[in-house]
């Protein structure tokens, strides 16, 4: 049982869904990975945040550098990130450290949406066509995620790609006077077979936000477990 978390867009909350996930597998007894191998807009190389917060998620005895393998300091697209930075990556480097981990269960994240690029040649949606991981596609909750959504699940449906499900996540406290919010899941389930997620709530606290968010895809591993 693997998942690849990928988003709509930038900023949509997937290392936050990543972390519920292996948390869930945590608790499930399942000695889940993690994998996020390019990370972009890192602060300090030695500790990329987002790869910190899987591994803590995911037991805290992963190293770092087997969920981490390409950082960037500039907060671009890490194929851009890499080629002003002079710090290329090696996508089969990326496959051959996937296969390392097997058949276990885990968890691997992308970088922003399904189009960005990775390195020359690659974009993320490319990564996921390689390993062949069905994809948990994290979507805002509020205005404009119809059209985000909606034009991702053309594009991998296009590439023939498994949608395990869709997760609307509440990242802003504007949610909660958004409209469309209380609306949203109710189109996309019209309009897709997928099974739908949320909205998600939007709470300040880290640790409640990730309890909230391990109730809500609880039913998601269930399901995958029992099928």
């Amino acid at each position: 049982m693997q998942f690849f978390v990928a988003g709509t867009d930038t900023n949509v909350g997937k290392t936050q869904v990543g972390a519920a996930l292996l948390g869930l597998m945590v608790e499930a007894g399942l000695a889940p990975f993690a994998f996020k191998p390019y990370e972009s807009g890192v602060a300090n190389l030695s500790a990329p945040d987002d790869a910190l917060r899987l591994q803590r998620a995911a037991g805290g005895l992963q190293p770092v550098g087997s969920i981490s393998l390409f950082r960037f300091k500039k907060p671009l697209a890490p194929g851009i990130a890499a080629r002003l930075e002079r710090r290329p990556s090696h996508w089969r480097a990326t496959l051959s450290a996937h296969r390392a981990f097997g058949a276990r269960p885990g968890v691997i994240e992308g970088a922003g949406g399904l189009f960005v690029p990775l390195d020359e040649k690659h974009d993320v949606i490319d990564l996921i066509s390689a390993l062949k991981v069905p994809v948990l596609l994290v979507a805002r909750a509020g205005l404009g995620t119809l059209n985000h959504t909606l034009l991702s699940l053309e594009a991998l449906k296009t590439r023939r790609i498994e949608v395990a499900a869709i997760v609307l996540n509440s990242t802003s406290v504007a949610d909660r006077a958004d409209v469309s919010v209380a609306h949203n899941a109710a189109e996309l389930r019209r309009r897709t077979n997928a099974p739908i997620y949320g909205p998600t709530r939007f709470i300040e606290h880290e640790a409640d936000r990730d309890a909230w968010l391990r109730r809500t895809l609880k039913p998601l591993l269930s399901g995958h477990r029992s099928g």
